[in-house]
């Protein structure tokens, strides 16, 4: 399958907007760059869809997914239990850092496992481990 994908770039830091048609490998190595950074932010969605779209940003080994079904429909995936859920996280989300309850924060291998699932399958699975935003 193939995917569209915008990500920090490894180099600068910053997003790179411009988004990349390719397969899972391609994006495996911007994520495997961007981890070793210890920080990004991803944006992924089936080649030719703009819907549904996964978002990732992660820092530090935790991760935070968004979910868009449609331009005014976004939720985040239900963390993993990893954080407490009154303790804060902060994540990039685009090129800013933003802040999240442990309510929604996920080890980095937990959040990929359902970015990677979304990028071989196009599926983003029900909505009982999700909360609207």
């Amino acid at each position: 399958m193939r995917i569209d994908w915008a990500a920090t770039s490894a180099s600068t830091g910053r997003l790179d907007a411009t988004k990349v048609n390719s397969t899972l490998d391609e994006l495996l190595v911007r994520f495997g760059e961007l981890r070793s950074r210890g920080e990004g932010y991803l944006e992924i969605e089936t080649s030719g869809r703009a819907y549904p779209a996964v978002m990732l940003g992660f820092r530090n080994g935790r991760a935070v997914v968004h979910v868009a079904e449609a331009p005014d429909s976004v939720a985040l995936v239900r963390g993993d239990n990893s954080v407490p859920a009154e303790e804060a996280v902060e994540v990039p989300i685009f090129d800013e850092p933003a802040v999240f309850s442990g309510a929604v924060v996920s080890t980095l291998d937990h959040a990929w496992q359902f970015v990677e699932e979304f990028a071989r399958t196009g599926s983003v699975g029900g909505y009982v481990n999700w909360f609207e935003s």
